[in-house]
């Protein structure tokens, strides 16, 4: 019998947040598996699973098929509403595998799956510890500390967080304070955006039993 996975969850304080860099990052620094449970967006950007294989290497019995595909770049409720379709949570199972599994969310925490659904719903039907991207900018206290709160009041476990963008010293130290959460690692823009240079981004990551104690 396979073993139960074990692994994190990634979301983000809004869309385009630098989710797929960090969960490529994951993936190398962790040889873990790759499972996006939902893809929006195919009809105008290259599907997030295809992302993570070019960056990674990754073989492909390592990547996990999406439950769900939709043409929208919307929220997954509105894509799926947008193809006469719905989803539910009884859509999906983490997938078996006996290595750590990333499981790469749609948006931030309260985008809407389904009718009454939310991504943190989802987190929640995994049971899966949480990582959050943030970016570095301006904005990203408030953003931050109002999706640590909204995680935090569904009782989801917060592994930490990682911040994309330029590095910003205050901001990240106001994130851990006020939020009481571990910066986990920074990523800086990264030009171009390749194999080499995500394998340097990854071995700034915690190993994995590390993350998981």
């Amino acid at each position: 019998m396979t073993p139960s996975p074990r692994g994190v969850f990634v979301t983000g304080t809004d869309t385009g947040v630098g989710k797929t860099v960090v969960s490529a990052c994951l993936v190398q620094a962790w040889q873990a598996d790759y499972w996006k449970p939902a893809q929006t967006g195919v009809a105008t950007e290259t599907a997030d699973t295809a992302t993570v294989a070019a960056l990674t290497g990754a073989a492909a019995h390592r990547l996990h098929p999406p439950r769900h595909i939709f043409a929208a770049p919307l929220s997954v409720e509105a894509a799926a509403a947008a193809e006469t379709r719905q989803v539910s949570l009884e859509d999906f199972d983490l997938p078996s595998t006996p290595h750590p599994l990333v499981v790469e969310g749609a948006g931030g925490v309260l985008v809407p799956v389904g009718p009454g659904v939310f991504m943190a719903d989802l987190m929640r039907r995994f049971d899966l510890p949480v990582i959050l991207v943030a970016r570095t900018a301006l904005g990203t206290i408030n953003h931050t500390l109002l999706s640590v709160e909204a995680l935090r009041r569904r009782h989801l476990e917060i592994l930490g967080v990682v911040l994309c963008g330029a590095a910003n010293a205050g901001n990240a130290d106001a994130i851990a304070r006020h939020g009481a959460v571990p910066i986990l690692a920074h990523i800086p823009p990264l030009a171009p955006l390749s194999v080499t240079s995500i394998a340097a981004a990854a071995a700034t990551f915690p190993p994995w039993p590390a993350a998981n104690a």
